[in-house]
């Protein structure tokens, strides 16, 4: 099978029959072997009676429904596990994205060789201050600690190898990073491509402004788990170590400070009445507290049963 489309949906019983045929409509221009997965997260309107509908005068129409709302994440890792195309194009449901895309995206994954295709809504309709100025910011700070050169690491519209998509995993709200994740898995070959973005037709966004806070903590979260999900001693061992020495030096600067003042008869107030002993007693606790959080996460990481889950590329002469 050529393509498979993955699209998470909430509420979007407007849009799915025109989505649906759009797509249909291009694969048959183009002659492409194709599956549409619908992964209904959770909807309360009418979008999987439409699905449903759909998939009867449609065998190429898949549907997935949630029991609720899991997020998009979620969606879209299920989509991914069930999946069969050697290339999944992943788009939202709101019309937003362009299947006319479809062709020349496929073509960069399955000639040019990317990994992964992000789309890049250049010109965009959204609000400017309510999305267009955060989603600016969001990405630049993404790029900065990344290293990935990608404008909308946001978008919808993505390309990617079946390779890709079956050895990562997206749980949370993680879809923001796919590209970060697949870099991160050893998918480096990266590219971006400009796609039209259109107006929302039906419904509303489901996106408040909350996701900007989210991300920014999601993004903390995903460069501290891949640097070093499998050697968490090597991050809080080392600032413990920091933490504690800092501590003791500071506290035997004072007790020195201290002795010399007995020995010369010298006027000093006590340790304990100086701020600089409850500083140095909290870096000494703070530096101890985070070496046994680190031992623990040592000891968790070597029961977890992944611990040893390796990505192998190729094999040769291997019997």
């Amino acid at each position: 099978m050529d393509i498979s489309v993955v699209v998470p949906l909430f509420n979007e019983e407007e849009s799915l029959t025109p989505l649906t045929e759009w797509i249909e409509r291009v694969m048959k221009q183009e002659g492409y072997s194709y599956e549409v997965l619908l992964v209904d997260d959770g909807s309360n309107d009418k979008s999987w009676a439409v699905i449903e509908e759909l998939s009867k005068k449609n065998s190429n129409l898949k549907g997935i429904k949630f029991r609720r709302n899991y997020g998009k994440s979620a969606a879209l890792n299920v989509g991914f596990e069930h999946s069969e195309g050697d290339v999944i194009i992943t788009m939202d449901a709101d019309l937003q994205d362009s299947p006319d895309e479809i062709p020349s995206l496929y073509s960069m994954i399955k000639k040019d060789g990317y990994d992964l295709v992000s789309g890049w809504k250049k010109k965009r309709y959204d609000s400017k201050f309510a999305k267009n100025i955060p989603s600016k910011l969001f990405n630049a700070t993404t790029r900065m600690f990344t290293g990935i050169k990608l404008h909308d690491f946001n978008c919808g519209l993505k390309a990617y190898d079946k390779e890709v998509v079956k050895s990562i995993e997206v749980y949370g709200e993680m879809h923001r990073y796919i590209p970060v994740i697949a870099k991160w898995a050893g998918f480096k070959n990266i590219g971006e491509k400009v796609v039209q973005h259109r107006k929302r037709e039906f419904g509303e966004t489901k996106f408040g402004m909350s996701r900007f806070i989210n991300g920014y903590l999601d993004l903390m979260s995903i460069i501290f788990v891949s640097k070093f999900a499998k050697k968490p001693m090597h991050f809080f061992g080392v600032w413990g170590t920091v933490m504690f020495i800092l501590g003791f030096i500071s506290a035997a600067i004072l007790g020195t400070q201290k002795l010399l003042a007995s020995i010369h008869q010298e006027p000093m107030r006590l340790i304990a009445q100086s701020p600089y002993f409850y500083l140095s007693l909290m870096l000494m606790i703070l530096g101890c507290m985070m070496f046994l959080t680190g031992f623990l996460a040592e000891l968790i990481g070597r029961n977890s049963p992944t611990r040893n889950t390796y990505l192998i590329q190729k094999k040769a002469n291997l019997n």
